[in-house]
């Protein structure tokens, strides 16, 4: 079997890492990008030098990108002619439209949590359903607070047993760049239940979930606290230990001086990670507590890096490059260099 040949559809914030997330990948070919119009990513993307070839959909202007110089490869519609298989980070409700082209082409197609569960066969995760996704044509990602919470509750899952959960999270309100949102002092509640824990309950129907999410004026990271309770006491010690096993699962301390959100995006540019990006999430020793039968921890999601393992994972089952769940994660993690520094 040659190299799975994949197409990024959107270069924005996800895109961008999907595109290097693909290039990393030693059993893929990343065939190119396509955006809409010279974003300042794209500008980038070319005083770069153009390491990635690049798109155009439909309605884009080609006279913008020449004022910068930007070379163009072709039109959307070739892009998709030339790959198995489209990674599709558009904005909400494209990525439905930008289906119909790849269902009239055969293209197979994975899109991320923006869209509606229906626009794909399987609502896939990489470590909780990955064999649900094996050679099925669409698949669709979770949202990345969803990724990261239930890589911790399968964890525990897989280890003990889990019955229910439930979820408070604290959700940066933009991403970093972002001025949509306009510039706040203030928090803001959803109402309950999330939908992360309604996702969870679509992904892992056998766990009951509930939850509650709160906005707050940041934009380095959620935080999210979970209440689990386990088929049997799951005490801290048994906890931890199933934690530290799983290698997209950071386990820090407060003494080591992770304090927050910020100090996990210091650590991953410290580390020379590119845009300071951090593929596991992290876990506080220090937040796992016992309540009565009960065990309770706290998190931080990475929200722009966290889903692209899991949409590496999609691309091995849709294509049916590996058929197990411990086979495709554990070559993701390979190409990623996710969880080496457990070995050190």
């Amino acid at each position: 079997m040659g190299k799975v040949k994949v197409g990024v559809a959107g270069y924005g914030t996800i895109g961008q890492r999907l595109a290097d997330g693909v290039a990393l990948q030693g059993d893929m070919e990343l065939v190119g990008v396509a955006d809409f119009a010279p974003t300042l990513a794209v500008r980038a993307l070319k005083e770069k030098g153009m390491p990635y070839d690049l798109y155009l959909v439909d309605g884009a202007d080609k006279a913008a990108f020449d004022k910068y110089n930007i070379p163009v490869a072709g039109s959307f519609n070739d892009l998709v002619d030339k790959v198995d298989i489209m990674l599709d980070s558009s904005p909400a409700g494209v990525g439905a439209k930008n289906k119909e082209i790849y269902a009239a082409k055969g293209v197979k197609a994975i899109f991320q949590g923006g869209e509606k569960n229906d626009v794909a066969d399987v609502f896939f995760h990489g470590y909780a359903n990955f064999e649900k996704g094996v050679n099925k044509d669409y698949l669709k990602l979770t949202s990345c607070n969803t990724t990261g919470l239930i890589r911790t509750v399968d964890c525990l899952d897989r280890a003990y047993g889990i019955e229910k959960v439930a979820i408070t999270i604290v959700r940066r309100v933009a991403d970093p760049g972002d001025y949509n949102r306009g510039l706040t002092n203030a928090l803001q509640v959803e109402k309950a239940p999330t939908h992360q824990a309604v996702d969870l309950m679509t992904i892992m129907p056998h766990v009951d979930a509930t939850g509650i999410l709160v906005h707050t004026p940041v934009t380095h990271g959620h935080f999210i606290t979970v209440v689990a309770t386990g088929k049997e006491k799951i005490t801290k010690e048994m906890a931890l230990e199933a934690f530290e096993k799983h290698p997209r699962i950071r386990v820090v301390t407060l003494e080591e001086g992770f304090m927050g959100n910020a100090s996990f995006f210091k650590y991953a540019r410290d580390l020379g990670h590119t845009r300071g990006d951090m593929y596991e999430i992290g876990l506080w020793a220090d937040s796992i507590v016992e309540t009565g039968n009960d065990i309770m921890f706290g998190i931080h999601i990475p929200q722009e890096s966290v889903t692209i393992p899991e949409t590496m994972d999609g691309i091995r089952a849709a294509c049916g490059m590996q058929m197990t769940r411990e086979e495709g994660t554990a070559e993701t993690n390979k190409y990623l260099n996710i969880g080496a520094f457990k070995n050190l």
